[in-house]
C-alpha cells in the first residue's frame, strides 16, 4: 500500500470519527434514560440547555426555552399514560414565557406524580416548570430563579417604579406605554404561579409565593437557594438520583476551547487504615 492510500484512508477515518463518537454518546444517553425510567417507573424527558459556540465566529449562543421545546415536551406528555408518573430532569437559563407556560401546564394537567429534577439550576422559566411539579428534587448547591417578566431588557417591575418615583408629566409616552404591558405582564405571570400552586397548597400561600417571585422582589438572576425554596413552602428535597448527574455527564458543553475548570473525574474518599498524625510535643527547657 503506497503513503497516498494511507493519507486516504487517514482521512476516512479522521472524517468518521466524529459520527461514531456522537452516536456513541446518544447510545449512551439512550440507555441511561431507559435504567432510570426503569428505576423510578415513570417517563423521563431531558430539557438540557448547554451554552454553545458558533464554529466559525466563537460567539457563545445561549440555548434557551422556546417553541419548539414547548412542543416537543407536550407531545411527550400525550405519549405517557394518565397513571404513569413523569421524571423531568431541567437544566436552563429560561426563556420564552408561552413556552414555559405551556409546559408548564401540560405539567400540571397529567394525573400522575410529576417530579421536576434540578441538578444545577433552572432559571426563571425553568422555575415556572419546576413550579408545576408535585415534587421538586434539586441538588444541595443547585438554584431557581424569580419569574418576574422582563420587557427587552428591563425588568418589568422597575418600569412600573418609574411612575412612581416621577411626576407623569415628567415621563415619556413610550415609558408610560411600557409601564402599561409592566402591569400587566405581572398581573398574567402571578396569576399563572398562583394557579400552578393554587391545587398542593392553600390558595392564599399560593398567592403569597407567587408575589414574591413574579413581582421583582429579587433582581431576576437572584438564585434561590434549597433552603429559600423550602421557606416559600415550595416542596423540595435534595435526593437527586446519581442516574441524573451520570445523565447530565452526557451532555457535555461544547470544547473548543481550552476547559476552565479540570479535575480527576473519580470519587475521592477519604483515606482509611492510616494513623492520624500526633501533635508536635512541646520542647521542654
Amino acid at each position: 500500500m503506497d503513503f497516498l492510500s494511507l493519507l486516504w484512508i487517514f482521512f476516512i477515518i479522521s472524517s468518521l470519527q466524529p459520527v461514531i463518537r456522537q452516536k456513541m454518546l446518544e447510545f449512551a444517553r439512550l440507555r441511561m434514560l431507559q435504567e432510570l425510567e426503569r428505576q423510578r417507573k415513570s417517563r423521563v424527558i431531558l430539557l438540557i440547555h448547554r451554552q454553545e459556540t458558533m464554529s466559525f465566529l466563537g460567539f457563545p449562543i445561549v440555548r434557551y426555552i422556546d417553541i419548539d421545546d414547548s412542543e416537543a415536551v407536550l407531545r411527550a406528555i400525550k405519549l405517557t399514560d394518565d397513571n404513569l408518573p413523569i421524571d423531568l430532569i431541567l437544566h436552563t437559563p429560561g426563556g420564552l414565557v408561552l413556552a414555559a407556560e405551556q409546559i408548564a401546564q401540560g405539567l400540571r394537567k397529567h394525573p400522575a406524580k410529576v417530579t421536576v429534577h434540578v441538578p444545577h439550576y433552572a432559571m426563571s422559566g425553568g422555575t415556572l416548570i419546576a413550579l408545576s411539579a408535585d415534587e421538586i428534587v434539586m441538588d444541595d448547591n443547585a438554584v431557581l430563579g424569580p419569574v418576574d417578566p422582563q420587557l427587552g431588557q428591563q425588568p418589568a417591575a422597575s418600569i412600573l417604579k418609574v411612575l412612581e418615583r416621577k411626576d407623569i408629566n415628567e415621563v415619556d409616552d413610550s415609558t408610560i406605554i411600557l409601564a402599561d404591558m409592566a402591569e400587566k405582564a405581572i398581573r398574567q405571570v402571578t396569576a399563572t404561579v398562583t394557579e400552578l400552586l393554587n391545587e398542593r397548597m392553600g390558595a392564599e400561600q399560593a398567592r403569597q409565593i407567587a408575589t414574591t417571585l413574579a413581582t421583582g422582589v429579587w433582581t431576576h438572576d437572584y438564585p434561590i437557594s434549597v433552603r429559600e425554596a423550602h421557606d416559600l413552602g415550595l416542596p423540595v428535597n435534595t435526593d437527586v438520583p446519581k442516574e441524573v448527574y451520570q445523565l447530565m455527564n452526557l451532555y457535555p458543553q461544547t470544547a473548543q476551547r481550552r476547559p476552565s475548570v479540570e479535575y480527576i473525574p473519580t470519587p475521592y474518599r477519604p483515606p482509611t487504615g492510616r494513623r492520624e498524625r500526633q501533635p508536635a510535643q512541646a520542647e521542654q527547657k
